[in-house]
């Protein structure tokens, strides 16, 4: 199970990274909004958290005789999503600690101006300016940063792994048909 664990989690964590590397720099200059780097970022996460549905297929016919059970799906589903999760969020430090540094500023500038193109209140501007820059100088703090960015991929993860454990479960009882 650790090889199989390991090679998919490693191919999903680094599938995942590589294209939130290439895709930041495209919001920073533009080229891609903040809206459409939600939606290219969450894709990216289901194309690359499908290995996990190729892992626990590859444990379950290479590795346990054809037989899955759903807990032992879910195991091998969500020890990938959490290797996944885990070089996701380093990636994300990586690029944080590389790059200008100011993505908190960016991003909530764009929030503001779409609120305000939305026709918000200068009242709901303003406050949530205020709520943006707290949670700016919480994501100051390494360890709340990650915990946060852990939090982007890791329910996108779970989905997966529970989608993919029941969909490849089986019983001894099938392989005794056959």
């Amino acid at each position: 199970m650790r090889k199989v664990v390991l090679t998919f989690g490693l191919i999903a964590g680094l599938i995942v990274t590589t294209l939130m590397l290439v895709s930041m720099p495209l919001m920073g200059n533009g080229t891609i909004s903040f809206e459409n780097g939600e939606l290219f970022g969450y894709t990216s996460m289901i194309i690359a958290l499908s290995m996990i549905y190729f892992g626990v297929r590859s444990f379950r016919d290479n590795h346990n005789h054809g037989v899955l059970s759903f807990g032992k799906g879910f195991q091998v589903g969500i020890l990938i999503a959490a290797i996944a999760a885990v070089i996701y969020a380093s990636g994300w430090e990586v690029y944080l600690s590389t790059s200008s540094g100011d993505f908190m500023e960016q991003y909530t500038t764009q929030y503001l101006v779409q609120m305000e193109k939305k026709g918000a209140s200068t009242t709901e501007i303003e406050e949530m300016k205020v709520e943006m820059n707290s949670m700016a100088e919480m994501y100051k703090n390494p360890l709340i940063r990650f915990g946060m960015t852990l939090m982007e991929i890791v329910p996108v993860g779970l989905i997966i792994t529970l989608l993919s454990a029941f969909l490849l479960k089986r019983n001894d009882n099938i392989n005794q048909a056959t």
